[in-house]
């Protein structure tokens, strides 16, 4: 099969489609041949070097969380050769084939496009997944951070479908107006406004009651002062560093909860668990259209250099998309 396969780290430049192996199905596997995948923060890290796959690594080192296609060969009755299937891997989205544990398989909603589907599993499931464990509730008002990114964009839209509140950052205008219309409540441009002054003044002086925080670092400290008492957030990523300093005194004073998600490094087991929640809780307002992944972008596969630069150069609105043609 034809794969964009890693033989060095570095640029953009280093991605190239490659012939390998074909995979071969262990037990409890499923051949998907994949016919769309999508880019995420952890692949431009990858590809230069700072992510590795978990344990065991395979052979060949194929970029990609995303899978969406059909199912070529299945173990069991549970999925039939033809099914229209959606999938988070560990990594081998970027390939015509990717093997995937039949728990963690999921039919694409009615009605979608390939595009669509790979636009969804790790954007969806790590926002699902964050706003479990914060936790959010009906009437809270909950920051965003990044919220014109996949994440941020998935986590506004499950907000406002349980009934809380949220308040996402951005960096643009254009993402601002986005953002408003997947269910923000309130959108703040940080070149040209503190989100911490717009959260005290859209709150009575309060403070939100949650933060889902996929900046990290950079915001640590002003995310502390903005949450209200007995306030909660958990960061789920680290693109404004890693190293915070901690206000031992507002965390004390207000009765703080910090936490932090990733899914990579899960064992297998708990993804499909948290493949078979998103099934139960998610998947039911995607088929009536309430939560939808937000594209903004299909390239080809053979365009993903193009593609990297994009995600790189932080202009991208929601998911870009490889095709595999």
């Amino acid at each position: 099969m034809r794969a964009i396969a890693l033989s060095q780290y570095g640029g953009p430049e280093v991605l190239s489609i490659v012939d390998v192996p074909d995979p071969v199905p262990g037990p409890g596997q499923v051949l998907v041949r994949v016919r769309a995948t999508s880019l995420n923060r952890a692949d431009l890290l990858q590809r230069m070097g700072h992510y590795p796959e978990p344990d065991p690594k395979p052979a060949h080192e194929i970029l990609g969380l995303d899978v969406a296609g059909e199912v070529v060969q299945a173990p069991s009755g549970a999925f039939q050769a033809g099914d229209r299937v959606m999938a988070l891997v560990a990594g081998g989205g970027y390939a015509e084939y990717a093997l995937v544990p039949e728990r963690s398989l999921l039919l694409m909603p009615t009605g979608w496009s390939y595009e669509q589907a790979a636009a969804f599993p790790e954007v969806f499931y790590t926002a699902y997944d964050a706003l479990v464990q914060l936790p959010a509730a009906v009437g809270d008002t909950v920051l965003v951070h990044a919220a014109a990114s996949g994440v941020g964009s998935s986590a506004v839209q499950l907000l406002a479908a349980m009934g809380a509140f949220p308040i996402g950052t951005v960096g643009s205008a254009e993402k601002a107006a986005r953002v408003l219309t997947l269910g923000a409540v309130r959108a703040v441009n940080y070149h040209d406004e503190d989100f911490v002054a717009v959260c005290r003044e859209f709150t009575g002086g309060r403070g939100v009651d949650g933060i889902v925080d996929l900046v990290g670092a950079s915001y640590f400290e002003r995310n502390l002062q903005v949450l209200a008492r007995r306030g909660r957030q958990i960061v789920v990523g680290t693109v404004g560093g890693v190293q915070a300093t901690v206000p031992l005194d507002l965390l004390m004073g207000k009765r703080l909860a910090i936490t932090g998600t990733s899914l990579r490094s899960r064992p297998p087991e708990e993804k499909m668990a948290l493949a078979q929640a998103v099934k139960q809780h998610v998947l039911p307002l995607c088929e009536t259209g309430r939560l939808a992944p937000v594209i903004d972008r299909v390239y080809p596969w053979t365009e993903a250099r193009d593609a990297h630069q994009r995600m790189e150069s932080n202009l991208n609105i929601g998911k870009i998309v490889l095709s595999i043609s």
